[in-house]
């Protein structure tokens, strides 16, 4: 799951989405959740810092709670760090939880997969996107009639039929309420008396200009407090004590709290700002520090700007991180800007996360595989504005070629394909002067084209790739482009050009000390080439050796995809129950992956064991559910014959006992699952009791062909076919 810093699906456990705790707003929540019912476009809007965010993820979760049917698909995407409005519609899709693997434009997934299904979508922060987020809300509120979406902003989306729900700040009795209650939190009794409410009252109840004076309580009272801010307010105003206007009152209630720190917290404030979204300890001490302020120094620096509320602490999978709310983040950014240090520290930003994926792709090859896995998931947005950066900026096209390819794991092993794509194809269209960041970038490109199933631009982006590493004699670009080379022939059925070019890479490999996850499912895709050809022994051994080294050093990825070649083995060899327990530990590996080409393969041929384990009804069900997420895969490879013959196999042999009529019936029940529940149906942790056992069938899948050296795949011998891994 992804941690509750990014966009994504909640639950009502999620940690606060503002810094202020939530006091009150018990009628706001009423009416906003009522509003939900009447309206399919709801928008939350008020000045910044006044909990629309919150109220708004409040709202969605008690409505849903409420609805009469089944839960909705429902997300929160967070668009306050996207800078590019093509990038809107993919943060939509990660919040709403869907994958997609194919090469399909965004939009067209979004109206695909939720098609005749329940959604309520929160759009957070999308106030510098308007244009974008109105015309896909536009479209999406037209075709999807069971749409919902609650968006929180600072103004409207201007669209037919949008019901606008203006939030005020919080009332008297409120706001003491929450003043003196983050008193209480850092150990201080306030108690609400005269100054308390008329600093409120200056503040005009905003919560985070609240939040902000009260994270001063432990230098100043409140009646120095309401000195202080008195004094700034009559300067600005002229001494008219209430001409200022709200927007106005929270910015300056955030330039008086920057005031009022020291030299090292307003450097270190400003610092901050070039970071989207969250960030992490380290990536502060290593950015933020220098010019001014040590890197031991950055701790204590940032410990009270937390202590102040200008920063807030969150816990995720990757450990705790930093948030910094978005006006808080603007001030900062303005005040970086004026001290003509923006572009230092935005290159060290980049900097630190070229770093950290340069780490985390050899890392991937490592027992921390998971870990790093959670890690970029948390630095996305950290990670997008370093690419954008690269991709931007004169003379940096090279940084953001090897940023994007060194990212090959993010795109591939943890299903974001399509968003891969579209930042190595940028990339590649720039001209760089290091040949080899550009190498790497083109063959990372074709292979995740070939995943998609575009296999044209794929031939394309390999063949030019090749063609240039032999020119420059770069022998890892050779390896790499022969190597996916091999895959795209394997997964257009092309099985002896696929062995020589697999053999001829894997070599190569070798030649060069080349050994990571990469090289391993080289070898696991030149064991699919034997299988598919009738030597499932020496499949069994290519792959053996791979899970072997695998083991070694802790990798989980290619090893699940070895685990299916070994399962499909071991079920021609009549041991489906063996087959069972190594489908499912590959499935279990490949879904907390997010990969999704993995998952539906194993649950294809959970159905095939299934079926031979004599529940036809249940394999029915398996397919149906592997029939759902088929169009969301790139490769078609239910066109590939020797890939399709399980399928086909377990369908012929489950209508014979069904019928045709009970077949289809339990075929749609599949279809029904969602991803997480199909998922766990395969791996039999739903609770569910199949659907009904049928005797076994006359003996285990063509058990004969089983002996020892060559031996026929499960099709019929006058088929051929392929397919990939991974």
């Amino acid at each position: 799951m992804r941690g509750p810093q990014s966009s994504g699906p909640w639950t009502d456990a999620d940690p606060p989405l503002e810094l202020t705790p939530f006091v009150g707003r018990s009628t706001e929540l009423a009416a906003l959740t009522a509003a939900l019912d009447g309206a399919r476009l709801v928008t939350v809007t008020g000045v910044g810092g006044v909990g629309k965010s919150r109220l708004a993820v409040r709202a969605a979760a008690r409505w849903a709670a409420g609805a009469p049917a089944d839960d909705p698909v429902r997300g929160r995407a967070e668009l306050a760090p996207v800078r590019d409005p093509q990038f809107v519609e993919y943060a939509v899709l990660e919040a709403l939880g869907l994958t997609d693997h194919t090469a399909r434009m965004p939009r067209q997934v979004l109206l695909e997969q939720l098609a005749g299904r329940r959604v309520l979508l929160v759009l957070d922060g999308y106030e510098h996107l308007v244009e974008a987020c109105a015309g896909l809300v536009a479209e999406l509120l037209r075709t999807l009639p069971e749409l919902r979406v609650l968006a929180a902003g600072r103004r409207p989306l201007g669209l037919a039929g949008e019901r606008l729900f203006p939030l005020a700040p919080l009332g008297a009795d409120e706001a003491a309420e929450l003043f003196t209650g983050r008193a209480r939190e850092q150990g201080l009794r306030v108690t609400d008396g005269p100054e308390v409410r008329e600093l409120c009252r200056r503040l005009e109840g905003i919560p985070l200009a609240l939040e902000l004076a009260a994270g001063r309580l432990r230098a100043l009272s409140p009646a120095q407090l309401l000195q202080r801010l008195d004094d700034r307010f009559r300067l600005l105003t002229g001494g008219g004590r209430d001409a200022l206007p709200r927007h106005q009152t929270l910015r300056t209630a955030i330039g008086w709290s920057h005031e009022l720190c020291t030299p090292a917290e307003r450097l270190l404030w400003a610092r901050l700002s070039v970071f989207a979204q969250t960030f992490d300890l380290e990536a502060a001490e290593y950015v933020c520090s220098g010019d001014g302020l040590a890197a031991e120094d950055v701790l204590d620096v940032l410990s009270e700007l937390l202590a102040q509320s200008v920063i807030a602490r969150e816990e995720a999978p990757a450990g705790p991180r930093y948030r910094m709310l978005d006006t808080v983040r603007a001030y900062g950014a303005d005040w970086l800007e004026a001290t003509g240090d923006a572009a230092r520290l935005r290159r060290r930003h980049r900097d630190w996360y070229l770093g950290l994926a340069t780490w985390c792709e050899l890392d991937w090859f490592s027992p921390r595989q998971r870990e790093v896995a959670d890690r970029v998931d948390a630095e996305l947005p950290n990670l997008r504005a370093a690419l954008e950066f690269c991709l931007t900026e004169p003379e940096e096209a090279h940084l953001g070629q090897y940023l994007a390819g060194s990212l090959w794991f993010c795109w591939v092993g943890c299903g974001r394909l399509a968003e891969g794509r579209r930042w190595l194809e940028r990339s590649v269209e720039l001209d760089s002067e290091y040949e080899q960041s550009r190498l790497k970038a083109l063959w990372v490109l074709g292979y995740v084209a070939i995943l998609q199933g575009d296999t044209v631009p794929a031939f394309q982006a390999l063949r030019e790739c090749r063609e240039q590493a032999e020119r420059s004699a770069d022998p890892a670009a050779a390896a790499y482009a022969e190597h996916r080379s091999g895959c795209l022939a394997l997964v257009t059925d092309d099985m002896a050009r696929a062995e020589t070019l697999l053999r001829s890479a894997l070599d190569r490999y070798r030649r060069i000390g080349e050994l990571n996850s990469n090289v391993l499912m080289g070898q696991v895709e030149l064991a699919m080439t034997r299988a598919f050809q009738g030597d499932l022994a020496d499949a069994v051994r290519l792959c053996e050796d791979v899970r072997r080294v695998c083991e070694d050093h802790g990798e989980r990825w290619a090893r699940s995809y070895a685990l299916y070649v070994l399962a499909y083995a071991a079920l021609l060899d009549g041991g489906a129950e063996r087959a069972r327990e190594l489908l499912a530990d590959c499935l279990r590996h490949v879904h907390a992956f997010h990969d999704l080409l993995g998952s539906v393969l194993a649950i294809e041929l959970l159905a095939l064991v299934t079926a031979s384990q004599g529940d036809p009804a249940e394999a029915a069900v398996l397919q149906g559910a592997a029939a759902g997420m088929w169009p969301s895969v790139g490769l078609p490879l239910f066109g590939s014959a020797y890939f399709n013959a399980p399928h086909e196999q377990c369908e012929a042999t489950a209508r014979q006992a069904l019928g045709d009529a009970r077949y289809e019936e339990c075929v749609r029940v599949g279809a029904r699952l969602g991803r997480e529940a199909a998922v766990a149906r395969a791996l039999r942790q739903d609770g569910v009791r199949p659907l009904g056992a049928l005797p076994a069938p006359r003996g285990p899948v063509d058990q004969g062909r089983a002996e020892s050296g060559k031996r026929e795949p499960a099709a019929s011998p006058t088929r051929k076919g392929g397919e990939t891994a991974g």
